[in-house]
């Protein structure tokens, strides 16, 4: 296990490049603050230096929330995203990782949830994949991490977000705190009305994930079977 010193990368640090990404994006993005012993505690459990933008985020942020908090990345943890990169992956509890052989790295508000492959979903190793609340599917992205985050600060998601939006987005997710998503009824994989006309109440995001990813393909599998 590497100390903190030989994680921190004073002399090509990955910060100034992601603060570059961030002057050039045209997409919203809030980079939040965190305490520095979170930092260090977070770049210590994740073992990765900030020579790479992952490292340096998990260290210097909070995370970063984008298009009004739609997209969450995470970092150190903070008021408005009270989840580490590490905590929300179980890297400091005595327990199996949420996601054995990947890293999350982000979600949204539909429940969406992106993660670094580690051999462990189904997209080549080393991409960033996503998972999709309207196929329960892990889907890949085709980018590396750090084509990840410019794409979201540079990339058009209205069109990959496409019917999972509806016209009050905006003003909804405002009000959703950073450990929360929309659970849509009836869900974005059923047939139904669009998703303006279905009921969305706000729930721990824990819950989204419990339900999308663990519960409801289960249940799919074991009905196929019979």
């Amino acid at each position: 296990m590497k100390t903190l010193q030989e994680l921190v990368n004073d002399e090509d640090p990955a910060l100034p490049l992601v603060m570059e990404w961030l002057d050039q994006a045209s997409n919203d993005v809030r980079v939040l603050p965190c305490e520095p012993d979170l930092g260090d505690q977070t770049l210590l459990d994740l073992q990765v230096t900030t020579r790479s933008p992952m490292g340096a985020i998990a260290h210097r942020t909070g995370g970063l929330l984008i298009d009004e908090g739609w997209v969450r990345v995470l970092g150190a943890s903070s008021d408005a995203l009270p989840r580490s990169i590490t905590t929300w992956n179980g890297m400091r509890e005595e327990r199996a990782p949420r996601l054995d052989g990947a890293v999350l790295v982000g979600d949204d508000a539909v429940g969406g949830f992106f993660a670094i492959s580690g051999g462990g979903i189904a997209v080549p190793s080393g991409n960033v994949g996503y998972y999709a609340p309207d196929t329960l599917c892990w889907e890949d992205t085709g980018a590396r991490y750090s084509q990840w985050l410019r794409w979201l600060f540079q990339g058009d998601l209205e069109v990959f977000y496409g019917n999972a939006r509806w016209p009050e987005w905006r003003e909804e997710t405002r009000k959703l705190r950073g450990d929360q998503g929309f659970h849509v009824y009836p869900p974005l994989f059923a047939r139904g009305p669009a998703v303006g006309e279905r009921s969305r109440k706000a729930v721990p995001l824990d819950e989204l994930w419990i339900l999308y990813v663990e519960t409801l393909p289960a249940q799919l599998a074991r009905s196929a079977d019979e």
